[in-house]
This record gives C-alpha cells, sequence and structure tokens, in this order.
C-alpha cells in the first residue's frame, strides 16, 4: 500500500513535541479556510470548505515558509509514502548511511521529519545550495543535510558493536517496550535527546521562570462570560449609569 504525502493532513506526534506548542496552535496555523456557513444560524447546515492536501516538507507547518510552499496554485510532483506503523527512530540515534556519497559513514540524527518518513543526519548527506545571487553579487554557498528515508536509506546502529542491525520492538519481563537488535538480540536503548524540544533539553531539568504559567494556574477558569458590550462593561467599572431615555426609531 502506498499512499502520497498530500494527503497527510496530520502532523507528526514527534513534530508537535518537539515543537511545545499546543495541538490548537498548530491547527490554527496550517488552517486555510475557503468558505463557510455562518454558525448558529437555523437556516444553514454546518458547512466548510478548507484545505485538506498539503506537502510537508523540512519547514514545519507552522512556519511562514511551509504556508509560501503550500500556496494555492503550486503545481508540485505528488511524493509516494510507504505508511510506518510504529515510528522507531528519534533525536541522537545513531544511524548509518545506506545510499549516496556517504555510504557506510555513520552519524546521529538531528532532526526527525515525521511527516515524510525523514530524519536529517548531522554532518552526513550534505549538499551546496547558492542563495542571494543576482547581477551585483555573485552569491552566498550554504552547506546543509539532506533529509535522508528512514524505509531504504539508513539503518540503526548497534551499540554493542557499533554495525548496522535491523530490530525489532519487544516487551522485557517488566513490561517494558524496547527496540531490540535482530543480529545480536541486545536492546538498543532510546536517545536521551529524544526528550529534547525546542524550549528545555529534558522536561525535569527546566526551571520555571517568573513569566511562566505554572500548571495550577492554568486549570483555574479566571474568565467569565458576559452578554455585556466592552462600552457596558467599561461604565460598570467606573461607576457610570446611562439614565438617558433612546428616542424611538422607525424602519420602513
Amino acid at each position: 500500500m502506498r499512499i502520497t504525502s498530500q494527503f497527510f493532513r496530520k502532523v507528526g506526534d514527534i513534530t508537535k513535541k518537539f515543537s511545545n506548542f499546543p495541538d490548537s496552535y498548530i491547527k490554527r496555523s496550517m488552517e486555510e479556510v475557503h468558505w463557510r456557513t455562518p454558525r448558529g444560524k437555523p437556516n444553514y447546515l454546518p458547512r466548510t470548505v478548507e484545505r485538506t492536501k498539503f506537502r510537508f516538507t523540512t519547514n514545519r507547518p507552522w512556519t511562514s515558509q511551509f504556508k509560501q510552499q503550500n500556496m494555492t496554485g503550486t503545481m508540485r510532483k505528488k511524493v509516494f509514502l510507504e505508511p510506518i506503523e510504529e515510528w522507531s527512530y528519534f533525536k541522537g540515534d545513531r544511524v548509518e548511511v545506506l545510499v549516496g556519497r556517504d555510504k557506510g559513514k555513520q552519524g546521529i540524527v538531528k532532526q526527525v521529519i515525521q511527516e515524510r518518513n525523514w530524519v536529517i543526519v548531522e554532518g552526513l548527506n550534505c549538499h551546496l545550495r547558492k542563495v542571494g545571487k543576482d547581477k551585483d553579487f555573485p552569491g552566498v554557498v550554504i552547506k546543509s543535510e539532506a533529509p535522508l528515508l528512514v524505509t531504504n536509506q539508513v539503518a540503526l546502529v548497534d551499540p554493542s558493536d557499533l554495525l548496522s542491525t535491523a530490530f525489532d520492538w519487544r516487551y522485557t519481563e517488566e513490561g517494558e517496550k524496547v527496540r531490540v537488535s535482530l543480529r545480536t538480540g541486545r536492546i538498543i536503548p532510546l536517545p536521551k535527546s529524544m526528550e529534547e524540544t525546542a524550549d528545555y533539553k529534558s522536561k525535569g531539568a527546566y526551571v520555571e521562570r517568573e513569566k511562566d504559567t505554572t500548571g495550577t494556574v492554568a486549570s483555574e477558569i479566571t474568565f467569565e462570560p458576559k452578554l455585556c458590550t466592552f462600552e457596558m462593561d467599561i461604565m460598570k467599572e467606573m461607576g457610570i449609569v446611562e439614565e438617558r431615555i433612546p428616542g424611538k426609531t422607525f424602519w420602513y
């Protein structure tokens, strides 16, 4: 079975965890509504016409670059992906490159792009890009890592002998789910770097600041909905009482 990346509306769990953004923010950033019927009206059915197909790239879904690459009318070739039942590659894993000029070399995964089955290996599979070129300036050459497919372009490295191996998920006697090398039978531990987010290295080592919202405050409901307008709220706070009687109006 093969499915196209254009039908991947859901952002990967690893992407959301690293960004440390709430799901509502990511959904609002990706939302592109073309037409929506009025809500709360008995004469209208709840219908919404919005974009449901996105092409995921190395740019994250909440960035302006992602929106620019997914502009309406942009023609791109379909990209076919092999569905992965359970994701097994994480930031900090040591992998071996199986294709390209760096075939046989090993490196550390620095970024995971779950929506495209990609990992970016630090210092490997690099390419050169020229940016900023115009008639008066020759441009600047930038070296960056290109993504690799986890399905057939990289292999996990067994830490016991530093050789690439196939692996499988299994359970220990204590009920812990671990990755096990099929060649040596040894456990491949999950890297500590997988706990990193854009805000901290590990959740336990994060120190709350004075401007952070604590868990107890976040669980409290401080907003009370009212039917008053903004002007009515100001009048109430300042003790202003409206005693004037509005004149009659007639509509023909």
